[in-house]
């Protein structure tokens, strides 16, 4: 037995909040590093909790390929994975470092928030599904 979409949706909602935690630490813990660029994770793509056979319409992110004329113009090759650099930064400190604290914590708060909402959620769906199955009381 599969696992009911909307268990799946908050699961990988879960994940990537998890994993923008990290990169958001990482960036704080890199606020005084000389070049250091902000990073921020991708939100999950909505495709993955479609079905892949063809059956169904799917949606698809756009793949993009980095080109000498890119390059020759400055642009740099994508990260690995979701994270990419984060284009909405406030300041660039005279090092190059682009990281401000207070962006910072305020996206933690928003993870914090958006963790907890999820967390509810599928706490929530759990219980109706006891109560589906007859376990709930």
């Amino acid at each position: 037995m599969s696992t009911p979409s909307l268990l799946a949706g908050i699961g990988l909602s879960m994940k990537n909040l998890s994993e923008r935690q990290r990169v958001i630490a990482q960036n704080i813990a890199n606020s005084d590093t000389p070049g250091f660029k902000a990073r921020e994770v991708n939100a999950p793509s909505f495709s993955d909790l479609l079905p892949q056979d063809g059956s169904k319409p799917s949606v698809a992110r756009p793949r993009i390929s980095l080109t000498s004329g890119m390059s020759a113009l400055g642009a740099r090759q994508p990260m690995a994975g979701n994270i990419v650099l984060d284009s909405a930064t406030s300041e660039t400190k005279p090092d190059g470092n682009n990281v401000a604290i207070e962006d910072q914590l305020l996206k933690m708060g928003q993870i914090q928030a958006d963790f907890a909402t999820m967390t509810s959620l599928y706490r929530k769906q759990i219980g109706l599904l006891k109560s589906a199955i007859g376990r709930g009381q």
